[in-house]
């Protein structure tokens, strides 16, 4: 019994097109990572520099595999922090962007107070967000997360919302239309392209907010815990592994935003990569 070959169809020449815009996007970074770490590496071994200076990269790939269980577990920890530190901060700071665009003059009254707590280092606020939740509760360190990524959002989404054109608005007030329409069909989908990307910023503060605050008081289980204590003991290594863990989360998270921005704007000409 024969069996008639099954044809195989070949890849639409667009979506082949596509694949290789992005591989050669992509390959400038990898190539630069790559030389990066080689080149520390071999700096490492040739000028014999020790530990507590700088660990070879391979010497940071052992305690990766060798301590998988401890920085899994204390990168799960941290991140859950991170996560709801951003959806916190960036949920608040967009509702009120909403009003500030809606009332203008309030807009110029608070946004002075904005400004000022945000010129506040962050790693003064650890302190006192360890009082008002406790040094162990998570709710300090995503309360750390959330005013890292606050103003950001605040401000680009506020940019967003206030940087419509004036003929949208005229058009859409000549169809009579009210506050409440002309948000959701023109200040919203004109602020998307700024709000994505302060996401993007606040993805990677937030992962730096829960590490700062877990240098003061943390669960053993923390990330920044971990980094500090390793530093205090004279494992380098361990402390280089957790720094690594925490960066490929931090990428992570700016990850998901990216493809959130993708799917959600796939009508606008900068995520089709059009320009």
């Amino acid at each position: 019994m024969s069996t008639a070959p099954v044809a195989v169809q070949p890849i639409p020449r667009g979506m082949a097109r596509q694949v290789g815009r992005r591989l050669g996007d992509w390959f400038p970074a990898l190539a630069v990572f790559v030389l990066a770490i080689a080149l520390w590496e071999g700096l490492v071994r040739a000028f014999d520099v020790q530990q507590f200076l700088l660990p070879a990269p391979s010497a940071i790939v052992d305690t990766l595999v060798e301590e998988r269980s401890l920085l899994w577990s204390g990168g799960v920890y941290t991140f859950t922090e991170a996560i709801g530190g951003f959806a916190i901060g960036c949920v608040l700071s967009i509702l009120t962007a909403l009003a500030l665009a809606r009332w203008r003059g309030l807009g110029g009254a608070v946004m002075p107070f904005a400004i000022a707590a945000n010129a506040v280092p962050i790693i003064a606020f650890a302190p006192i967000t360890d009082q008002w939740f406790g040094p162990l509760n998570k709710t300090s360190k995503m309360a750390i997360a959330a005013i890292l990524v606050f103003f950001p959002v605040l401000v680009n989404t506020l940019r967003g919302l206030t940087s419509v054109r004036p003929s949208s608005i005229e058009l859409m007030r000549s169809y009579a239309a009210g506050e409440l329409t002309v948000l959701r069909r023109v200040r919203i989908p004109s602020a998307l392209p700024y709000i994505f990307s302060a996401l993007k910023v606040a993805s990677v503060l937030a992962m730096i907010g829960a590490v700062v605050g877990e240098y003061f008081v943390s669960s053993q289980e923390a990330l920044g815990f971990q980094i500090r204590n390793a530093a205090q003991l004279g494992e380098f290594e361990l402390a280089w592994a957790a720094i690594v863990v925490a960066s490929v989360l931090g990428i992570a998270l700016y990850a998901a935003v990216a493809l959130l921005e993708r799917l959600t704007m796939g009508w606008h000409p900068s995520a089709r990569g059009d320009i």
